[in-house]
């Protein structure tokens, strides 16, 4: 079986008063080891601004950790895709 480079597939919502989608991505391609990286952002109904993150990695605390020191983060997945290539539970 074909082992996965980075195996956790982490994906979260992060709310903050300023949040630009391609500093983001920016910042976690340069600080991070990782790949398959998406981020959005777009403003919301509180006035502020709200991000899904997707990417993996093998350090998803990290990413977590940065994350967290953005805003709120909530609706946090983080799978293990080496479990789900066995058949197994993420």
């Amino acid at each position: 079986m074909e082992e996965i480079e980075f195996r956790y597939d982490t994906q979260l919502l992060i709310d903050g008063d300023s949040l630009d989608e391609d500093e983001l991505d920016e910042y976690i391609r340069s600080h991070f080891k990782g790949d398959s990286l998406l981020v959005i952002a777009d403003e919301n109904e509180n006035g502020g601004y709200t991000a899904k993150l997707h990417f993996h990695t093998n350090e998803p605390w990290q990413i977590l950790e940065y994350c967290r020191s953005l805003g709120e983060i909530y609706d946090i997945v983080v799978e293990d895709m080496n479990r789900q290539s066995r058949g197994l539970k993420g």
